[in-house]
């Protein structure tokens, strides 16, 4: 059964039952209270709601926990994006409603700065035009959404991702009331140690003072440079005659000059005190927790993205700082070799699935069959095939792969000369990629600022980006569900674990050291499922490797 829910002012609540095409089955209630309308009705299967970040929130703080949701304004983006090929399109619900009447979309509000964390006066949502029922507009959206859904490339795939995503939605808002155990007592001991003391009228801490110095004695007596300043090293390294094009590591490393050393050490130091320093600390770590804002679906490929704090940039040094609760204990999942997998399912390939359902090293089996043992060069030419390189190891190892797994080669070549020709490109389940960026159109626009998909520098870029994002967004998907499982599964056990991180093929629970063992089992069940659910039956296995910690920086 499910029922759509809206909140009104003062914390009520208008809800209703509805049948499997959307429509209304049931009287339209209004009550005094959101959490207790919701607390109400455990029966009810699905939720269907305006925005999990705008209502959830608040029921996590009354205490109410809900199994599944129905998002429109997610399920407006994927399906926008679906059916016109566009990202980024306004996806609230006044903007859903206004597509549905083919009025004038309006915006959507603006995002709320990074710098900022959540607070009680987040902007409200856009609103409809005057006159117009909010909960009315709701049944509407959704019931619209549903029969858009049946018209969908692959409909019963849309169906699944559409529940992917709302799913994650529901982890993502968990896991920023959760917030990731942090000893800010760690942090620090660990900011004193590589940055030292922090002088009284000084922007920078000790040791940064000190090789700052260094490298401006590596250019001789009386010049200064300041090493977070590019120009200034450029500028510094043209005097002793050497051109650089960047301040990048790896140009830097080329360089035999006796500043090298020292800049890069502060370049090191410089991103540890800028994005994870003291005021970091200050600003995002209370109460013994990192409570980031997580973006499901923030990039185009369906990958998470976080609004500030940087909790999905944590440098391996500052790890350390994530320790369990005493009495609890972290369990780490990565997932193994998770792209090349995802490709051995959405081609079909048999060589390549025969591979991918054997052993839990991939790239060892591949190298038995293809290259002569060398794991390095098999590994080299699977991801070459996946991201598109064309020189070097990856160009000369291509061929044996295109002959011994052709349609995995052909399935992504076919993605990358579909975004060369401007045409639709999607993963497995049906997110759309985006037109081409801004960025790469510079010098391949017509006069209106059109791209030019037959120009050779943007027909490139997205090709590139296309052979990959049938990958990426694919493996995404999945990722999606086995968020979803391993939540459900462990609240039908009954467990105190909670799901606190999430990157990319990466996932954290914070659980009694006695749960471990168990969410260790749960999560090895819900990559497996998901494999399944996903991509149909294949040989495909989709294996984790899992740490059980204290501590963060012990996973890995």
């Amino acid at each position: 059964m499910r029922w759509a829910v809206m909140e009104t002012e003062g914390g009520g609540a208008r809800l209703c039952p509805l049948d499997r095409d959307g429509r209304v089955a049931g009287a339209v209630v209004s009550e005094p209270s959101l959490v207790e309308a919701v607390r109400a009705r455990p029966e009810v299967e699905r939720w269907v709601w305006r925005s999990t970040a705008e209502i959830y929130r608040g029921l996590l703080a009354g205490g109410v926990r809900v199994e599944r949701c129905y998002d429109v304004q997610a399920a407006e983006a994927l399906l926008i994006g679906h059916e016109e090929g566009q990202s980024g399109q306004a996806r609230s619900l006044a903007a859903a409603w206004a597509r549905l009447h083919k009025l004038p979309v309006p915006p959507d509000a603006p995002v709320r700065a990074a710098e900022t964390q959540p607070s009680l006066f987040e902007s409200g949502p856009v609103p409809l035009p005057a006159g117009t029922d909010e909960f009315t507009a709701l049944l509407e959206v959704y019931a619209g959404q549903l029969a858009r859904t049946e018209k969908a490339e692959h409909p019963e795939r849309m169906r699944l991702l559409l529940a992917a995503e709302s799913a994650g939605m529901l982890v993502a808002t968990e896991m920023s009331r959760a917030g990731i155990p942090w000893r800010a007592d760690v942090h620090r001991e660990l900011l004193d140690t590589m940055l030292g003391e922090r002088f009284a009228g000084s922007m920078e801490p000790r040791r940064m003072v000190e090789l700052a110095d260094e490298v401006s004695q590596a250019f001789g007596h009386g010049v200064r440079v300041r090493p977070d300043l590019p120009n200034e090293i450029i500028k510094a390294f043209g005097r002793a005659g050497i051109l650089l094009s960047s301040t990048r590591k790896w140009e830097l490393q080329q360089i035999d000059h006796p500043a090298v050393e020292p800049l890069l050490a502060y370049k090191s130091l410089y991103r540890l005190y800028t994005a994870h320093g003291w005021s970091w600390l200050e600003q995002w770590v209370h109460d013994g927790r990192f409570r980031p804002e997580y973006l499901p679906g923030g990039t185009v490929s369906g990958r998470w993205t976080a609004n500030g704090g940087g909790a999905l940039q944590i440098p391996k040094v500052i790890r350390q700082a994530i320790r369990a609760d005493p009495g609890w204990t972290l369990v780490v999942a990565d997932a193994d070799q998770m792209e090349p997998r995802v490709l051995a399912a959405i081609s079909r390939d048999p060589g390549l699935m025969e591979v991918a359902g054997r052993g839990d090293d991939l790239y060892a089996d591949l190298a038995a069959r293809a290259f002569g043992g060398d794991r390095a060069q098999a590994k080299i030419a699977l991801l070459g095939a996946i991201y598109g390189q064309t020189s070097g190891d990856a160009l000369t190892h291509m061929a044996e792969l295109r002959r011994r797994y052709p349609a995995a080669v052909a399935y992504v070549d076919d993605a990358a000369r579909a975004g060369e020709e401007g045409r639709l490109v999607r993963t497995w389940l049906g997110r759309t990629c985006p037109p081409l960026s801004a960025a790469s159109l510079d010098e391949d626009q017509d006069d209106e600022g059109s791209p030019r998909y037959g120009s050779t520098s943007a027909a490139r870029a997205r090709g590139r980006f296309t052979r990959n994002f049938v990958v990426q967004g694919s493996a995404a998907d999945w990722a999606l569900l086995v968020l979803a499982g391993l939540r459900q599964a462990m609240a039908q056990a009954g467990l105190r674990a909670e799901l606190v991180f999430f990157q990319h093929d990466e996932v954290i629970v914070h659980c009694p050291a006695e749960e471990a063992a168990t969410v260790a089992e749960a999560i090895t069940a819900a990559a497996a499922t998901a494999g399944t659910l996903t991509f149909g039956p294949t040989p495909v296995r989709f294996p984790c490797t899992t740490a059980i910690v204290e501590c963060y920086g012990d996973a890995k």
